[in-house]
């Protein structure tokens, strides 16, 4: 029978230096092949699994360039955390120096583009090379509090050995992903950290918590944007005849004349005023507005040309799909779902049926209305390019799908069959 998983918060909680032995052994034996004593925690066993494939060294950790002043300067600016950086600093600095803890704000692609608190335990991090604009993702420094809750999509505290490298496995790290509330993409992690003696129970869920709490805020701040701009719309849209809508500058829709309602338009990459092929609209008249778009419905048919659909899976926790055509290109990132969704269409081009692709996703080929509802909302950036009955990828478009170089690393966190099976585990 297997050991148990270890329950560090406990163990911890009472005792965090006999903790930190017990998790350096199985640290070593895990890393060495041999059965542990104790189990690592699930979440911790996943992403070593995750490091011994990618190559990441145990033994020697791995500094990063650190970014330039002018793109940490750029990546902050552009950063919609920047917006909640008050939420952050009240919630978890106001104990900071007593606790002797850090707060870590680092981007969607693990670089810290913040990094306040006790100032000790700044000059620590430092040693580790946990400085400002540096690289934390997983596949770089292996398994911590930054990388691996981007990777996961859930707050995870690494205690000690639970690093995978060992240089940092003298530290405390409770992060938590701070994602989109209007469409769930990631848009970083917060983290605290600090010296092993400052770990503490309720550390994960405080960190997460006030995670939670920026995430209202940032809803707070698009609801109160569309509410501007549809003061500036509503003359607008009264003076135009036709199917038309106004827009924010990410194609969340403020106000609508003509035409139903649709909740967000798939914007080019680069948008300008003129002549654009939207997905979900066809051929659209673009008109920029203050803080949005006028995007105004010209009913031509879909430009002629060729169409090349990109599906890129190879990337862990970054899936998109891209088409080009001769109106131009644009991309979408995918929630883990719909990067299953679009996996099944694009592995069977053919087609299937919602009850098909109910059995492929959930085993069960009764729960169509759930499959229904998903592919609508594939449908609201593909337009056109979902063709239903059976479901599929439109025949006239090339369709290439990118996966990572090893098969386990598939969408790793799908339970669905037809995933499951692509993996060939």
């Amino acid at each position: 029978m297997a050991n148990p998983p270890i329950n560090v918060t406990h163990l911890a909680a009472v005792d965090a230096a006999r903790a930190a032995r017990v998790l350096s052994e199985v640290r070593a034996a895990a890393l060495a092949g041999q059965r542990t004593r104790v189990a690592p925690r699930p979440v911790i066993e996943e992403s070593w699994g995750r490091m011994l494939r990618s190559g990441v060294d145990p033994e020697h950790d791995f500094r990063s360039d650190l970014l330039s002043e002018e793109e940490l300067r750029r990546r902050r600016d552009n950063s919609p955390l920047k917006q909640v950086l008050p939420v952050l600093r009240q919630g978890l600095l106001s104990v900071a120096d007593v606790a002797r803890h850090i707060m870590v704000v680092a981007d969607s692609e693990g670089r810290v583009l913040w990094r306040e608190g006790c100032a000790p335990v700044l000059r620590k991090a430092d040693d580790l090379g946990f400085q400002l604009g540096a690289d934390w993702r997983e596949d770089v420094v292996g398994t911590n509090g930054v990388g691996t809750p981007a990777v996961v999509r859930r707050p995870v505290q690494v205690f000690a050995g639970e690093h995978f490298v060992r240089s940092q496995t003298s530290w405390t790290c409770t992060g938590a992903p701070i994602t989109d509330p209007r469409d769930g993409k990631l848009l970083g992690v917060v983290d605290v950290s600090g010296p092993l003696d400052t770990m503490h129970p309720a550390t994960l869920a405080w960190v997460d918590s006030v995670a939670k709490l920026a995430e209202a805020r940032l809803r707070e701040v698009h609801l109160d944007t569309l509410e501007r701009l549809r003061a500036v719309a509503a003359p607008v849209l009264a003076r135009v005849g036709g199917r038309a809508l106004v827009v924010d500058r990410d194609g969340w829709t403020a106000a609508v004349t003509g035409m139903p309602y649709t909740g967000r338009v798939a914007l080019p990459r680069g948008v300008r005023a003129g002549r654009r092929w939207l997905p979900a609209l066809g051929v659209c008249s673009l008109e920029p507005l203050a803080g949005g778009w006028l995007v105004r419905a010209v009913d031509e048919p879909l430009p002629p040309g060729a169409t090349r659909i990109v599906l890129d899976l190879a990337r862990r926790r970054r899936w998109s799909v891209t088409v080009s055509s001769a109106a131009g290109s644009w991309s979408h990132e995918l929630s883990p779902r719909h990067a299953e969704l679009l996996y099944l269409l694009a592995v069977q081009r053919t087609g299937r049926s919602a009850a098909q692709l109910a059995r492929d996703m959930f085993g069960d080929p009764a729960r169509t209305v759930t499959v229904r509802a998903e592919m609508s909302r594939v449908r609201r950036y593909l337009g056109g390019f979902l063709a239903h009955r059976p479901y599929r990828l439109s025949e006239d478009a090339e369709v290439d799908l990118l996966l990572p170089d090893d098969p386990r690393d598939l969408l790793p966190h799908s339970t669905a069959p037809g995933v499951v099976r692509g993996r060939g585990t």
